[in-house]
């Protein structure tokens, strides 16, 4: 804990650094091409810098790349509308720019984590960077593979590092720094798994009318498992269809399949109150379930002081289970991650409470049954609810924070190169329109502009949320787990099999809590930073009378809660 709030202190004294702030510096803007300003006029618009401050990010670009001019960089990073735009797009500019050729590929977020992991093994030089996940960030402070962007500014502050990059102007920067202060990543992108609905049904008066007379109180934003709960049954079995068509109360997905995996591993289990307190992630338990002593982790199971197999995580996984049986689509159980996407936009799903914002800009879709005639969406995102064992102060859902990494063994000019691709494509000249294209903000100058606001109303409540402190509750897998890549692939195994009835709950979340302990304990031969250090096995009371997680069980059950949309906002303002 010491260690946690030495970092801490650490972090707000990198972020009081005079070079990350705004500071003047003057080039000569005739060095800018036509092209140049082409760029800038017909593409970089609209941008929270002026016209003149974007042509002096981009007078600093064009002149520190010369040494690099001819040379071909290669990034890699998952298919996303955000990365999509950075290689079909800036890529090109930047190309235009500088004369540094960018092969900026594209693939699903598993395969850049095997090319990264592969990287690591052979020490073959594939990519000059990587735009992978936070997720990684136990595993990047422990493996010191990486160098740092910390290291990176202490290193090239005068030469390569761009006088406007405002570090402070991160809003995920917490969530890209390790327990000893370093940041490890610069965010590229991000976006959070929210509540979504159907606020028209919502807002029918007949709907709220039925629903307060037979649940007790309003139909509204959930703030707790049981109120979804009761919002499923309402428009699953209650309603059950509206103009001919069958609804239904909720849409998630269960087919064995990786993506099942992460579906629980993003934040499930801190949803429903798993873990400890603390932000941006529990501690000592996290929303794994992993204890961390001294930053060293010690345990998943319950008998090791974990408590991925805890009441707690016993009670989220029933939840999933039978909510997915209850009141989904029954192809809900045959779909992955890939496949469920879009179901909701087909109009007869009534909530979700899991839902991805990255699927803001296919959800708004002029021609799609949950759009209104004048471009305002029928639906809005909203923080999600919480389960009984969630308490004030504990993370309360996922966000995923894609973010640039560097490697220590990459050669030098190659990622000088690629750093300055990696401050392009994060500039204020830049980042605001690709905020517009992707709406992954990463910027807080970019969320507070005047032209989010007059969009805000076409966005379902994407802006509301990123400017209220629920984005900040919202978190990527923290730092307890020490190896990301070796240690995701455990669930979605143990998970699909409690899915398909092989094991019970129970059973797979014991076999899931031992998995993972015994991965820990063959890290302890590794020379790991704060590497694991496994408690031996004791009988389970032991931890459940102690305070904090892993927690007793909670046997008496939750009064639904709801708001309305506003007071659901207001409550993290």
């Amino acid at each position: 804990m010491q260690k946690l709030i030495s970092s801490f202190s650490l972090f707000n004294t990198i972020l009081l650094c005079p070079f990350l702030v705004f500071s003047s510096f003057v080039f000569p803007q005739s060095s800018l091409t036509s092209k140049d300003i082409q760029w800038l006029e017909t593409e970089f618009q609209p941008s929270t810098l002026s016209l003149d401050q974007q042509k002096e990010e981009l007078t600093w670009f064009k002149t520190v790349s010369k040494p690099f001019k001819g040379k071909t960089i290669r990034v890699v990073s998952e298919r996303i509308y955000t990365h999509q735009y950075e290689s079909e797009v800036l890529a090109k500019a930047f190309y235009d720019l500088t004369g540094i050729h960018v092969i900026h590929e594209l693939t699903n977020e598993d395969d850049v984590i095997k090319k990264l992991s592969a990287q690591l093994m052979t020490d073959q030089p594939l990519y000059d960077a990587y735009i992978n996940d936070s997720d990684l960030i136990g595993s990047l402070f422990r493996q010191q593979h990486v160098k740092s962007i910390t290291a990176i500014l202490s290193q090239y502050e005068k030469d390569y590092t761009l006088p406007t990059l405002d570090l402070a102007d991160f809003i995920g920067l917490a969530f890209t720094t390790g327990p000893d202060g370093q940041i490890y990543q610069l965010p590229d992108q991000q976006f959070a798994n929210l509540y979504w609905y159907r606020s028209d049904w919502f807002s029918n008066a007949n709907y709220q009318r039925q629903f307060e007379n037979k649940y007790g109180y309003p139909l509204g934003v959930p703030q707790n498992w049981q109120a979804y709960e009761d919002i499923a049954n309402f428009f699953s079995n209650d309603i059950g269809s509206i103009n001919g068509v069958k609804v239904y109360g909720h849409m998630d997905y269960a087919k064995s399949d990786p993506s099942l995996g992460w579906r629980i591993s993003d934040a499930w289990l801190s949803m429903a109150g798993v873990g400890d307190k603390g932000l941006p992630n529990g501690l000592p338990v996290d929303e794994w379930g992993i204890r961390v002593e001294d930053c060293h982790p010690v345990g998943a199971s319950i008998e090791r002081g974990g408590a991925l197999n805890s009441p707690a995580a016993v009670y989220a996984i029933e939840k999933y289970k039978q909510w997915l049986s209850l009141y989904a689509p029954p192809e809900a159980m045959e779909l992955a991650f890939s496949e469920a996407g879009d179901w909701a936009a087909k109009g007869n799903i009534a909530q979700q409470i899991f839902w991805y914002t990255a699927f803001v800009r296919d959800f708004t879709q002029s021609d799609l049954a949950v759009m209104n005639k004048d471009g305002t969406p029928k639906w809005r995102v909203a923080p999600s609810p919480v389960g009984k064992y969630w308490q004030k102060g504990m993370k309360s859902g996922y966000q995923d924070t894609g973010s640039w990494t560097f490697l220590n063994h990459t050669e030098e000019k190659q990622q000088l190169a690629a750093w300055l691709y990696a401050q392009f494509v994060v500039s204020k000249t830049v980042s605001l329109k690709k905020t517009i294209v992707g709406l992954t903000p990463i910027r807080q100058s970019d969320i507070d502009s005047d032209y989010l606001t007059e969009r805000a109303p076409y966005l379902g409540g994407l802006v509301e949320f990123y400017r209220s402190q629920a984005r900040n509750v919202w978190t990527p897998t923290g730092t307890n787990v020490p190896d990301y890549p070796g240690m995701a692939g455990f669930w979605w195994q143990s998970i699909s099999q409690i899915m398909e009835g092989k094991l019970t709950v129970k059973a797979g979340l014991d076999q899931l809590a031992s998995n993972l302990d015994e991965y820990l304990i063959q890290l302890q031969t590794q020379n790991l930073t704060c590497g694991p250090k496994v408690n031996p096995k004791v009988n389970p009371q032991i931890w459940l009378d102690r305070p904090l997680s892993p927690k007793r069980q909670i046997d008496t059950e939750q009064k639904g809660k709801t708001l309305t949309y506003k007071e659901a906002i207001n409550v993290w303002q």
